[in-house]
């Protein structure tokens, strides 16, 4: 064996012990030492893993594809990874897009050559994916088409804007989810377990989980050094997690108030039109750990049920400031959303479209399936069209206004009760106005011909 095969030999992809958890040393982190080596040992994920689902599939089939895995920090992409190559019994190389290059990229090609005249299979496993540059990723291509080896490639960024189209197109995305409190209390008990550890307090667990924010790394990192530096107690209380985590765990405010207190007091001061207090809270959050993705998609609803059809640029400046940070990261990317936050502050508000949305979904679920009228069934064949389907429709573009006065568009006897009401703001003042005049409209027909549908 040359050098170099020493020195880049892949090695198996590592078997689980009688516990369900790969070996690894006792003075390892917390974190690794849980990393499962069964696929029922994982937690989240559930829409891959369940029963059914595409990644549970394939690992029973064990009939792997390439992939990208997509998802926040600490949910388990590198065990997935493992798991894949665990599954097809493959050897298994890892790669830091933070520290490889394109030398490090033959190395793998060679390595999965000589795995494969040896009769065995390779999975390469690229971390942090986003960060090799096109020419690295293009590297990939071939040996991905030919079946030389499995590529898996982790990112916590949107692959659509940082992984190469051609490389996209030969790998399948799956999102992975940031874990669960419910799941992070399962991982607790777990690590519990594992250290023989004093109780957790419910308040000290809460804070904790709060402080993880979905994050199963951070979660046990944070466990770990409680159990340290805690000592001989009979429980863990938050007064123990103050010491060993210390700044790192800032309450969101003096008074003790927790995550969600915080993010409901952003909410409402979005909601209550006040830009000063919306900044305030947005950077207390910032400033006690929370994930700006995370805080991202709370400025999405905001623009959704808050605002709406009053101002509907409030959604599009929403989605783009969370695309910007995507793009820029912290801290360039935090300025994008506080703009974000600002606008949401002082855009005209409006809950119509939510209000309308949440009695429309009560309806459908009391009233069953309604049958469709006839005059608004397709009726692409002739039998269709001779057992009376789309008879009398009036197209609305050939109508005065393009509006066909008149016209019931709900099921036969239901009526036409009405879900969406604007509210006398924003843009939705002129939304009414107009509705206003087509129900005016409407009635002006049906007064001079009852019997039109």
């Amino acid at each position: 064996m040359t050098r170099q095969d020493a020195l880049f030999d892949p090695e198996p992809a590592p078997q689980p012990q009688a516990d369900g958890f790969a070996p690894v040393s006792a003075d390892a982190p917390l974190a690794e030492r849980l990393r499962p080596a069964h696929l029922d040992d994982v937690i989240g994920q559930s829409h891959l893993l369940g029963p059914g689902k595409p990644l549970r599939v394939a690992f029973e089939r064990g009939r792997v594809h390439s992939m990208i895995l997509w998802g926040p920090p600490g949910v388990g992409k590198t065990t997935l990874a493992r798991l894949v190559a665990g599954a097809v019994e493959a050897r298994f190389i890892v790669l830091s897009a933070v520290l490889a290059g394109v030398k490090d990229i033959r190395d793998a090609v060679v390595q999965a050559e000589l795995a494969r005249q040896a009769g065995h299979r390779t999975v390469v496993f690229v971390d942090e994916v986003h960060r090799f540059n096109k020419a690295q990723q293009d590297a990939f291509l071939p040996h991905v088409e030919s079946g030389l080896f499995t590529f898996i490639g982790a990112t916590t960024e949107n692959p659509s804007f940082e992984v190469n189209s051609a490389l996209l197109s030969r790998a399948t995305v799956h999102v992975l989810k940031a874990l669960q409190p419910p799941e992070q209390e399962q991982l607790l008990q777990r690590a519990a377990e594992l250290l023989a550890a004093p109780p957790l307090s419910a308040a000290a667990a809460e804070r904790l989980i709060g402080y993880a924010d979905g994050d199963a790394r951070r979660l046990l990192n944070a466990y770990e050094n409680l159990v340290a530096q805690a000592g001989a107690v009979t429980e863990l209380d938050e007064e123990a997690l103050e010491r060993s985590l210390g700044e790192q765990l800032r309450r969101y405010d003096k008074g003790g108030d927790h995550f969600y207190d915080s993010i409901s007091a952003l909410h409402k001061s979005v909601r209550g039109s006040d830009p000063d207090a919306a900044l305030y809270w947005f950077a207390r959050m910032l400033d006690g750990g929370a994930d700006p993705r995370y805080m991202a998609r709370r400025l999405i609803r905001m623009a959704n049920e808050d605002i709406g059809n009053a101002d509907p640029r409030a959604l599009r400046l929403a989605l783009d400031a969370a695309e910007t940070y995507e793009r820029l990261g912290s801290p360039e990317g935090e300025l994008a959303l506080a703009q974000a936050v600002v606008y949401l502050a002082v855009a005209p508000k409006s809950n119509a479209v939510y209000v309308a949305w949440k009695a429309v979904q009560r309806v459908v679920r009391e009233g069953g399936s309604q049958p469709v009228p006839m005059h608004l069934r397709n009726a692409p064949t002739k039998l269709m069209k001779g057992l009376g389907y789309g008879q009398a429709y009036r197209y609305a573009h050939d109508e005065p206004g393009a509006f066909a006065a008149g016209v019931n568009y709900f099921p036969e006897g239901m009526g036409e009760p009405r879900f969406y009401e604007p509210v006398p703001r924003g843009l939705e003042l002129r939304i009414g106005d107009k509705l206003a005049e087509l129900r005016r409209l409407n009635a002006e027909a049906r007064a001079n011909d009852p019997d039109q549908a």
